[in-house]
């Protein structure tokens, strides 16, 4: 048979003609490269996401240090604040000293200083104000010893002994005076009884005279040094006292 189309004597189509509208085989496409090779989308988006990890990164740092620098800030104000009306204050406690104004005004030297001392932002603005505030509450406490500015820097215990000291011989004193005046008598014995309690009396009154004399810093705490003061306001009452009454006796 020769109509339609050539066949084999097997009755198959001859393996050079095809069916006319038949569609060819598609060809297979592989988009993974030849073997070995990397595949350039991945490689962008693993670069991509690198990057964006990294921009975060910078992002969280940035927000870290404003938010720091803004605190910075809001601190070095509030100093900034605070330590002005300290000033202010001991300004006019200075000229009311009598102090001229000419030596209350900072030099061209100094600042200099200040301003080379604050040229580090905000952090460094903020640690000078603090240095500035403890020298601040130095003048407070120099200010405030009323007349005894070198006794106020010494140390507590010497200081405040020179308090506690006249108050513990005071009574003391009187008793051996009475005694010497008027012997073994009705005066050198109420004297005598009188004083007993005089040391917890001269002990309240040093108490008081420091914190008068010495006040603290603003700010700071009151260093009375209670010990010292009840030991010597005791030593010598008790002292004075055992002497007096042995004295007594053997007369």
């Amino acid at each position: 048979m020769t109509g339609g189309g050539a066949r084999t004597s097997t009755g198959h189509a001859a393996p050079g003609r095809q069916r006319p509208g038949a569609d060819p085989t598609p060809e297979r496409t592989d988009t993974a490269g030849p073997a070995g090779s990397v595949d350039p989308v991945r490689a962008a988006w693993t670069e991509y996401l690198a990057a964006a990890r990294q921009l975060d990164g910078v992002r969280r740092d940035a927000a870290t240090a404003a938010g720091e620098q803004a605190r910075s800030v809001q601190a070095a104000r509030e100093e900034l604040t605070a330590l002005r009306t300290r000033l202010a204050s001991q300004e006019a406690r200075l000229r009311e000293r009598g102090v001229p104004p000419i030596s209350l005004v900072p030099t061209p030297p100094e600042v200099t200083e200040a301003v080379r001392a604050m040229a580090g932002g905000p952090a460094a603005v903020l640690a000078a104000l603090r240095a500035a505030r403890g020298r601040a509450d130095a003048a407070d406490a120099t200010l405030s010893a009323r007349g005894l500015p070198r006794l106020a820097a010494w140390p507590p215990r010497l200081r405040n002994l020179l308090v506690y000291g006249p108050l513990a011989l005071l009574v003391p004193a009187i008793q051996l005076a009475l005694f010497v005046a008027t012997g073994t008598g009705a005066a050198s014995v109420a004297a005598l009884v009188c004083g007993l309690p005089m040391p917890a009396v001269a002990f309240v009154a040093g108490w008081i005279g420091v914190g008068r004399l010495f006040p603290p810093p603003a700010g700071g705490r009151m260093e009375r040094t209670a010990r010292l003061g009840a030991l010597v306001c005791l030593v010598p009452a008790v002292l004075v006292s055992a002497g007096l009454l042995l004295a007594m006796l053997a007369g």
